[in-house]
């Protein structure tokens, strides 16, 4: 019997993760590589924001991928992802499409730098902004328990050259220059914070060589022009009175 129960559960989990990576992961806040994949970890994440779902572990999915439904899933390393998916990424959002405020959760650590510098993703990812404040926290909270929510003035971002691309509930870019992002004002002891470890990265860079690859020190004995050559000589003090009064007698 309680095998029995153990399969069903499986079966249950099967049915969710067949919807969260194939019909609609946009819903829970994910965004799968152009391949389908997702990160196991971002996908447990997603699950534990789901009531019904918070006890499941990796070794769940495991048993999911061992049972009969391991036809409906493909896993590459730490990633997985749906057999077949009903999504698929758009093309460029059209500007009557795009809503002209879209939110980006940030950690508090990089609001300074965010607002002095822009949004990037990490390397090889988007980001992922949505019109929706829960949905923007939810994702937020994944990498900070107090995120902060920054309002991107979309409409305005697009019509200076920035692509939005639709994905679901969700909106995909690769960067938000610092001209079209709002938000809270960064408290004054980060703005400090901030400040002193940019000083002091400035001070620690080493002094640049001014002798780079071609240059080289001219010497001045060897130079053939006689005024610079003669300019260019240390006197040599009381020696060098000494002998010239000699030649003179």
């Amino acid at each position: 019997m309680a095998k029995r129960r153990q399969q069903f559960k499986a079966g249950d989990l099967a049915r969710m993760l067949i919807y969260v990576l194939g019909y609609r992961p946009d819903e829970f806040g994910l965004v799968p590589d152009r391949d389908g994949f997702v990160p196991m970890k971002e996908l447990l994440q997603a699950l534990h924001e789901e009531p019904s779902w918070r006890y499941v572990r990796r070794s769940h999915i495991n048993e999911v991928l061992l049972s009969d439904h391991r036809i409906d899933f493909v896993t590459e390393g730490e990633k997985i992802r749906a057999s077949e998916k009903k999504w698929a990424f758009e093309e460029e959002a059209a500007w009557g499409d795009l809503p002209k405020i879209l939110l980006a959760p940030i950690r508090r650590k990089a609001h300074p730098v965010v607002m002095d510098r822009g949004l990037k993703p990490p390397p090889g990812r988007q980001l992922s902004l949505t019109p929706d404040p829960a949905m923007a926290e939810r994702i937020g909270m994944r990498r900070d328990e107090q995120p902060v929510l920054l309002e991107i003035r979309a409409e305005e971002a697009a019509r200076r050259g920035t692509t939005f691309v639709p994905f679901g509930d969700l909106f995909l870019c690769d960067e938000i220059p610092a001209p079209w992002i709002a938000g809270p004002p960064v408290p004054k002891e980060v703005v400090e914070r901030h400040t002193a470890v940019k000083v002091k990265g400035e001070q620690a860079k080493p002094a640049e060589n001014p002798f780079t690859a071609g240059t080289f020190l001219l010497k001045l004995d060897r130079d053939p022009d006689r005024r610079r050559r003669a300019r260019g000589k240390k006197s040599k003090g009381w020696k060098e009175d000494a002998r010239k009064m000699r030649k003179r007698k």
